[in-house]
């Protein structure tokens, strides 16, 4: 009996060992992700190449782009660190954090991640930018104000302590001014005049690409997912090498397009074994549908299809949706607004507008069954803070809360329901939200109200009071006029008519303002706390200011000649 029971477990153990073999051996011998180059679009076909078409113009052998042979790593686990979750199976919420501008300070995170969780979000999208802490060769990147190593590192612990996900946005195409900003990376421009987009034929933009990749992924290895950027990739195209790459190749930009794409899949691919890839879909759209599937890429990154218009329907988006699973994609994410995008220059969120955009969005979640045979995996609800990194600040997070909120609670509950109603006016600590009008009623007690309510006062009541009182004073206009301001005269009898008043308003908004950028300051950095300022209200205030110097200068005159 002991004889049998000691050969069962020999049996066992042989078995076990086999099955470890078996999947070594599978391991070893996976898919390298040997990409063909998609058949390219004929030159008869426009510059995009007819959608949906596909062309048989071959590329010679010789030309077939060939990915480079690297060593292929998997994702490596620190001691104490723990395995990343599996969030395959769960619809993903991910909340954009756009830090191209108005960067909070970790401090400010540290509320706002509790807050998102309980409202439904279960990730986070962080597009860093210049606020990563690059070093070595890439340190000329870095703002000075950038996020430390340990930031970076204490920001995942937040958003793991509340169970959200998080996925780095790294641009790879388009929308690198960051970068080619700088004279190092100037001879990288697709355009030499415009810091927009990569040359996708320098090899040094590849291998810079991989470089800040991965200093990116090293800082993020609890990450499964990864956000490679490339939409709205302007002037691809223009450059002089493109026009030769198009002309010796017979080729077009959308096939331009995906060669540089494939070449940055290849390298995630091989490098970082099991790391998921996304990218904006924008660029996809006017590739042909033969293309895109003689690429393969589908294999290896999921689009997310965009839309920010506040009403539109499912039937708008089905052309993307048929395009991309006729492509190979089998999964799709959306990505809608919550801020930023009604404006370069808004400062304050329209709440209607947005709402609007997540009742759309939910329409065509309902409608993906009958439009298209894709999976659907997840959602990104942006909140752009800059239009480009050159661009002037959008609504400041604070101000944008509540309607993240209302889109969050409308994502979670299948519409903007009673029990998401009462859910955002819980967690917002509100008494009401009036969503025609963009306003909340309360005090509020989320993550910076102060700054909310104070912005709210800036934005109605700053400039409309100081021109009033600039251009409606009639004492003002017939008795301290540009021309009396600017040859040092006037009568301090007719002047003390109006000085109380306008020293009085001077003296409010110079406290309110202190206050303002107290609060500012304890969630921003001093670069955003002056950008900030200098556009929203220096240029009401200093009005004010200049007048309140010229009354007290002209007034203690007592009625002196006119200057000449």
């Amino acid at each position: 009996m002991a004889f049998q029971r000691s050969h069962r477990l020999n049996l066992l153990r042989l078995v076990v060992l086999l099955l470890i073999a078996l999947a070594g051996i599978k391991f070893l011998f996976r898919d390298s992700f040997t990409l063909e180059l998609h058949k390219h679009v004929s030159k008869d076909s426009g510059f995009w190449g007819d959608t949906g078409d596909i062309v048989q113009d071959v590329i010679p052998q010789s030309q077939v782009l060939e990915l480079p042979e690297v060593k292929i790593t998997a994702l490596r686990q620190e001691p104490g660190q723990q395995v990343p979750r599996d969030v395959s199976a769960t619809e993903m919420r991910l909340v954009h954090l756009d830090l191209k501008g108005a960067a909070p300070r970790v401090s400010y995170l540290e509320q706002v991640f509790p807050f998102l969780s309980q409202l439904g979000a279960n990730g986070i999208l962080i597009e860093y930018e210049d606020m990563f802490p690059f070093k070595g060769e890439l340190e000329v990147l870095r703002s000075p104000y950038a996020y430390s190593e340990e930031d970076i590192e204490r920001i995942q612990q937040l958003a793991e302590q509340h169970k959200l996900e998080v996925v780095p946005l790294v641009q790879t195409f388009g929308h690198v001014e960051f970068i080619l900003k700088h004279e190092k990376y100037q001879h990288l421009r697709e355009v030499e005049r415009f810091p927009n987009s990569f040359n996708p034929h320098v090899p040094n933009t590849l291998a810079l690409l991989r470089s800040i990749l991965a200093q990116v992924i090293e800082k993020h290895r609890r990450s499964t997912w990864i956000h490679i950027g490339a939409d709205e990739v302007f002037h691809l195209g223009e450059g002089m090498d493109s026009k030769n790459w198009m002309s010796r190749n017979k080729g077009d930009v959308g096939t331009m397009f995906l060669k540089h794409i494939k070449e940055v899949l290849g390298f995630l691919s091989a490098q970082y074994w099991g790391l998921r890839v996304l990218m904006w879909d924008d660029m996809l759209r006017k590739i042909s549908v033969g293309a895109l599937r003689e690429s393969g890429i589908a294999k290896h990154v999921s689009p997310v299809v965009w839309f920010y218009a506040p009403d539109f329907e499912a039937e708008q988006i089905e052309p993307f949706l048929t395009k991309y699973a006729e492509s190979g994609f089998e999964a799709v994410w959306f990505a809608s607004a919550f801020k930023g995008t009604t404006g370069p220059a808004q400062t304050w969120t329209p709440l209607s507008y947005h709402l609007k955009n997540h009742l759309s969005w939910l329409k065509v979640m309902q409608a993906l069954p009958r439009l298209a045979p894709l999976r659907f995996q997840g959602i990104v609800l942006t909140g752009w803070q800059r239009y480009d990194h050159y661009s002037v600040l959008c609504e400041l997070l604070p101000v944008g809360i509540p309607s993240l909120a209302i889109c969050l609670q409308t994502l979670v509950n299948g519409g903007f329901t009673e029990e998401a109603k009462r859910k955002v006016l819980d967690v917002l600590g509100l008494e009401s939200v009036q969503l025609e009008q963009s306003t909340c009623e309360g005090r509020g007690a989320f993550p910076g109200v102060e700054i909310y309510h104070m912005v709210e006062q800036v934005n109605g009541h700053l400039r409309e009071s100081i021109l009033k009182a600039l251009e409606e004073e009639s004492a003002i206009k017939g008795w301290f006029s540009p021309y009396h301001r600017k040859h040092h005269f006037g009568n301090p009898r007719n002047m003390e008519s109006f000085g109380s008043k306008v020293l009085k308003l001077h003296e409010d908004w110079e406290s309110f303002v202190r206050d303002l950028r107290a609060q500012l300051e304890r969630v921003y950095f001093p670069d955003t706390v002056e950008e900030w300022m200098e556009e929203n209200v220096n240029p009401y205030l200093d009005q004010l200011r200049d007048l309140v110097r010229d009354y007290r200068a002209i007034i203690r005159l007592n009625g002196r000649p006119k200057a000449t």
